[in-house]
């Protein structure tokens, strides 16, 4: 039976059942768009067999929501997508169904069924990993120093022209450690609707105010990965 074929066999639910996508995307795909990556989902869903509610009307289509959006450059272990279905199918076979058609660096960590609103996000942990020339004890010191001073500025662009934004009531926590050649930062960023930091804005920062990254582009590089994202404490983690 052809993996399409398979759907119309399952009974069907008393109401569409919304289901969770946990993912990861992460190496070569950190550069692809987030429409990209809605038309990659798209082709997915349909390839898998899933028993997909789509809305009526005279354009049928399938509902996604996507979690909070990643930044195009930035990693992540924990990126979310709503779907809803109409027949039963268990989560164990549609996470199996969507990795059958995706890659390891597009893969499938969890599917289960939603129970929170993506409005609850307030925080993601983001992992940076920097390797720059001046890698030592001392810039890491400095790094941690910026990092704990009472404002951290940086400049944006915005529709009216360039503005002086202090990111440091968005950074909730930050903290550099020295790994060999390496400089790590843990952070805890806002990241709720209507309060979101870039991660690269604490790149930019550190840049402008501590002078990391700024030697040879062909010896220094920079990955941020998001590794949760969280609940208006800080800590929980948002299922």
């Amino acid at each position: 039976m052809k993996n399409n074929d398979v759907k119309f066999t399952l009974p069907m639910l008393e109401a569409p059942r919304t289901m969770r996508i946990l993912f990861r995307k992460v190496g070569n795909l950190q550069y692809i768009s987030h429409l990209d990556l809605q038309r990659t989902f798209s082709r997915v869903l349909v390839r898998a067999g899933l028993p997909l509610w789509y809305t009526k009307g005279f354009n049928p289509h399938i509902k996604m929501v996507f979690g909070m959006p990643l930044s195009v450059g930035a990693e992540s272990e924990c990126e979310m997508l709503d779907v809803r279905i109409e027949r039963e199918m268990s989560a164990a076979e549609m996470q199996e169904r969507l990795n059958a058609e995706l890659t390891d660096e597009l893969r499938v960590q969890e599917v289960y069924p939603a129970e929170r609103k993506f409005s609850e996000i307030a925080y993601a942990a983001y992992d940076f990993t920097i390797r720059t020339t001046d890698a030592d004890a001392a810039m890491v010191e400095r790094i941690n120093a910026a990092l704990a001073a009472p404002g951290l500025t940086v400049t944006r662009r915005t529709k009216s022209g360039e503005k002086e934004v202090d990111i440091k009531e968005f950074l909730q926590s930050a903290t550099a450690t020295l790994e060999g050649e390496l400089i790590r930062i843990s952070a805890v960023l806002a990241a709720g609707e209507g309060r979101y930091l870039s991660p690269e804005l604490v790149i930019t920062a550190l840049r402008n105010h501590v002078g990391i990254l700024c030697g040879d582009l062909t010896k220094e590089s920079y990955r941020i990965l998001r590794r949760r994202v969280l609940l208006g404490d800080g800590r929980t983690t948002f299922r």
